[in-house]
């Protein structure tokens, strides 16, 4: 069952709209996930889920109304919430998830991929790891290209798309030269906006990272190796 509703719950706030059939919306971060914003895409009768919002009655009846989950995408195990099973039992949504995290969903039905997964012609979900294993991204055509980035991309104090090493970061290394193909595999034309999995508020009242690629290439990723992990 979702958690009882709080009067003070927070309603999800479109990112995207005016492209039909595609609205974009994000949930209000979600302690479950350690304070992460979860995502949804809404459009081409497929609705996909990106990461776990909180499990209450306000987001129950907000998917419901946009007409269910047909898709729940994990960007990477910090993306799993305690509700996860809820949430495909009350959807019948599949989960997709990368291999490497796969294990960390016993007893759920889903759909594991190495590299890529389509979910349909205009989305499609890449493997990033670095961050964790299996962390990974979804991108979609629509608004000139969006990019939900989990916390393989996060952004820093100045709004800016940069990657964040931790304690618990897999491979330091690895996530930098997932940035890279990254970069490779898109061009300014095709990655106009990024959607980040945490640190939301860095954005200001932004609702996502605009001309994406732009501010991702302006990153020295030479100078990033040399970080040292936060606590």
């Amino acid at each position: 069952m979702p958690e009882p509703q709080s009067s003070l719950s927070k309603q999800p706030r479109v990112v995207l709209d005016g492209q039909p059939p595609y609205t974009l919306y994000a949930f209000p971060p979600n302690r479950d996930i350690l304070g992460g914003t979860a995502y949804f895409i809404v459009g081409n009768d497929v609705n996909i889920l990106v990461d776990c919002p909180a499990w209450n009655e306000a987001n129950l009846q907000f998917l419901q109304a946009q007409g269910g989950v047909r898709w729940l995408f994990i960007t990477h195990r910090g993306g799993i919430s305690k509700y996860v099973s809820e949430i495909q039992q009350t959807f019948g949504c599949q989960i997709v998830v990368q291999e490497q995290e796969a294990y960390l969903l016993p007893g759920l039905n889903s759909i594991q991929f190495h590299e890529t997964f389509s979910f349909y012609p205009e989305a499609q979900a890449l493997w990033t790891p670095g961050h964790s294993p299996g962390s990974a991204c979804l991108y979609h055509q629509a608004y000139g290209g969006v990019l939900f980035s989990g916390r393989h991309l996060i952004p820093s104090t100045q709004g800016e798309p940069v990657p964040l090493r931790i304690a618990k970061t897999f491979h330091w290394p690895r996530q930098l030269r997932s940035i890279q193909k990254l970069l490779e595999r898109f061009t300014p034309q095709t990655l106009n906006f990024i959607c980040p999995g945490a640190n939301t508020g860095f954005l200001r009242g932004d609702r996502a990272i605009a001309q994406a690629y732009d501010r991702l290439a302006q990153l020295d990723l030479a100078a990033y190796a040399e970080a040292k992990p936060l606590l």
